[in-house]
């Protein structure tokens, strides 16, 4: 059983940031790819950004240059550091990781940009 924990999400003004974590735990042998993804109320969750296993990265058009993501694969932990929030970036925040033919999700961490 694999379980994915997120947690830093909160309420944040408009220019501020916040960093997100997410912890994987269980019986894991190696994870591929971490990224995390978003949801706002009443859209379709939508892809944030990636990090392989070897550390190459991958962003979405509306966070590149603000948000950054690392990982630190000897604690099987994965970061989302969230730069110039802006009141669009209001979202529960959901963490993923591919870990052999399966991916695992965690439970969201919402986040809120007040304007």
């Amino acid at each position: 059983q694999v379980q994915l924990v997120e947690s830093g999400g909160g309420l944040v003004q408009a220019g501020g940031s916040l960093r997100l974590s997410c912890a994987a735990s269980g019986h894991i042998l190696s994870i591929n790819g971490m990224g995390w993804y978003r949801q706002a109320p009443g859209k379709q969750r939508e892809w944030v950004a990636t990090i392989t296993r070897g550390g190459a990265t991958n962003y979405a058009d509306s966070v590149k240059g603000r948000f950054t993501i690392s990982r630190v694969n000897s604690k099987n932990t994965v970061y989302l550091q969230m730069n110039s929030l802006k009141p669009e970036d209001t979202a529960a925040y959901y963490c993923n990781a591919e870990i052999g033919p399966f991916d695992y999700w965690g439970q969201g961490t919402q986040v809120t940009v007040s304007s």
